[in-house]
């Protein structure tokens, strides 16, 4: 019997040790429902959650800070307060409509956000309009249209002028402000506040142990870094929110 022949019986003889061994392990495993589908493929943010990253409260003067109250008026033509968000988890943006440099990629994030969890009516959204004097409910609606809403929980809102401005700057510290010759009139900032069932903020901790209080808005999951080198917070974002929700 030449070299050949030998190769093959020893190549025969260890795939009938492996069948014999691992294939009843595979077997029961499946059996017990022990094989998921995550075994086959590489887990994904919307169904994982990580307990390293613990969510924090935001402390102000020794007490957690809450949203405040709010009442305005959706794309719908409906009044629509915190209230309507109590025990859901939801994010909060500030933008307007005719804005031509962030608003589009941020709320290009938020519907990718919303695509996550189809269906789940515990999660929304809160779009605050800076420009409440162009943004009507009806081109509120459009927008809403344009942009792929589908979420019932994803209200953009307008009404008072100085409410909102307060509520942006004085509420969430999440800056909003008009401004003569600013691209499109008007500043604000590109991040996003995450809020709990319960209405308090909520974020992780950074490198320093402090919370991080809002997430970054406008740089995409697909894009991963922008041209300075920010890195995106839309997948961590998602996993946040999964723990808010999994949360009783």
């Amino acid at each position: 019997m030449n070299k050949n022949n030998y190769s093959y019986i020893g190549i025969a003889f260890i795939i009938l040790v492996f069948g014999i061994i691992f294939i009843p392990k595979i077997v029961n495993r499946i059996s017990s429902n022990d094989i998921i589908r995550e075994d086959s493929r590489s887990k994904k943010v919307s169904t994982t959650v990580s307990d390293s990253n613990e969510l924090v409260y935001l402390i102000i003067n020794g007490e957690p800070k809450k949203v405040a109250p709010f009442s305005f008026t959706n794309q719908d033509g409906k009044i629509i307060s915190n209230k309507d968000f109590e025990g859901k988890v939801y994010l909060v943006e500030f933008f307007f409509t005719t804005c031509p440099t962030i608003c589009p990629r941020m709320n290009k994030n938020l519907v990718d956000i919303q695509n996550n969890f189809p269906d789940n009516n515990d999660f929304g959204i809160a779009s605050f309009t800076i420009n409440p004097e162009n943004d009507t409910p009806d081109v509120l609606k459009e927008y809403a249209n344009r942009y792929g809403v589908t979420n019932p929980n994803w209200h953009f809102l307008t009404g008072d002028k100085d409410a909102i401005y307060n509520l942006a700057n004085t509420g969430f510290n999440l800056y909003a402000e008009q401004v003569e010759g600013a691209p499109g009139g008007f500043e604000h900032s590109g991040n996003f506040a995450l809020i709990d069932k319960e209405g308090f903020i909520r974020s992780r901790k950074d490198d320093f142990g402090n919370p991080k209080i809002y997430y970054k808005g406008i740089i995409s999951e697909t894009e991963k870094y922008d041209e300075e080198g920010e890195e995106e917070e839309i997948s961590m974002l998602k996993e946040d929110i999964l723990k808010l929700l999994k949360s009783n």
